[in-house]
This record gives structure tokens, C-alpha cells and sequence, in this order.
């Protein structure tokens, strides 16, 4: 396992929150991209959302998104945890296991980022990304 790290989802509001963070926190986006910029098609009102966006500051580090077209923000669901892999079969088994009693939200499989990747709640009502960077050839 290489990091676990704390994935926010907001309500439209992330660009917001994200620049509000950065000042209280004084820290640094060093990534922040919409639906647009990533050649999702998705409805036009939801083009200028944001997809993924990478904070850090000194002791702190989460990433962000508005979350997929659908996606009610509500307390217990703004909060996801983010594994990052580099073994594809450890990726295989934490998917399994955590996914055993619980709901897949979506499938390990490839994406535009050139990662494998699958979301799932567990058990215990705690959601997870598993995200496994491929090795480029």
C-alpha cells in the first residue's frame, strides 16, 4: 500500500472549498480539473464541476471532486477513503474483502487517468476508491 488518504465530495461547491482551504490551511492545489477539461460527457450544467482536485499543505493532504452527475452530497457520504496502490493483485484482494457485505459503486477497471480503478462501500457503511496506477510500456 502506498498512501490512504481522505477524498471529499461536495455539492457543486468544491472549487469554493478547495480555495478556502488553501488559505486557511496555507497550502497549495496542486491539481484541480472539471468535467470538461477531462473530456467527460456529461450535461452541460455539470461541464464546469470539478472532477478531481489534490490539496497539500504542510501535514495535510486530501484530494476532492463534486462528486459524479447524481451524487447527493449529504452527511455521511462527503467522505470517502483513498487507497493507492502499485500491486494490481493486493488491489484484487482489498477490493474483495472490503466489498464482501458491502456494495460495489463501481467495478475495478481501467480509466482515462491510466489507473485501475473501483469504488465500493463496506459493510460498515465506510466508502472506498482503490486506485492502482498501470505501468506505462
Amino acid at each position: 500500500m502506498k498512501s490512504l488518504n481522505p477524498y471529499l465530495s461536495f455539492a457543486g461547491n468544491c472549487r469554493e472549498a478547495i480555495n478556502f482551504y488553501k488559505e486557511t490551511f496555507k497550502g497549495e492545489i496542486l491539481s484541480m480539473q472539471t468535467f470538461a477539461e477531462a473530456n467527460m460527457q456529461v450535461e452541460d450544467r455539470f461541464k464546469n464541476n470539478i472532477i478531481h482536485a489534490d490539496f497539500k499543505a504542510e501535514d495535510v493532504h486530501f484530494m476532492a471532486s463534486d462528486g459524479m452527475p447524481g451524487f447527493v452530497a449529504e452527511a455521511g457520504t462527503m467522505v470517502t477513503l483513498s487507497v493507492d496502490l502499485s500491486d494490481m493483485n493486493e488491489q484484487d484482494r482489498l477490493f474483495t474483502a472490503l466489498a464482501a457485505g458491502g456494495k460495489v459503486t463501481m467495478p475495478l477497471d481501467t480509466t482515462f487517468w491510466g489507473a485501475r480503478f473501483g469504488m465500493l462501500t463496506d459493510r460498515f457503511g465506510i466508502n472506498w476508491m482503490l486506485n492502482c496506477q498501470m505501468k506505462q510500456q
